[in-house]
């Protein structure tokens, strides 16, 4: 399962997620999306940790936990929808 962490600072960094998450498991991979153009992060993040029961805990606790001033929105990332392709008319 991967947990979907939304409503994040801009400022948070991959280091500050994982830091947050570790203290409900052990955490394989955090991912923070970037903008294509700009290169800064988007404003949410992907989470793996080991255990089920390790990712149920982290979402428990921290959906709408207030963290570096926003509140965040915590869930099971739902899988990812493929979109059509653009085509130039």
């Amino acid at each position: 399962m991967t947990i979907y962490v939304g409503n994040l600072s801009y400022q948070a960094t991959k280091d500050d997620v994982l830091d947050v998450f570790k203290e409900y498991g052990a955490v394989k991979r955090v991912q923070l999306p970037t903008d294509r153009e700009t290169g800064k992060v988007r404003g949410f993040a992907f989470v793996d940790m080991e255990e089920d029961a390790q990712e149920d805990a982290a979402i428990e606790a921290l959906n709408e936990a207030e963290w570096m001033g926003r509140v965040l929105r915590v869930n099971k990332a739902k899988p990812r929808q493929e979109r059509p392709a653009f085509r130039d008319r």
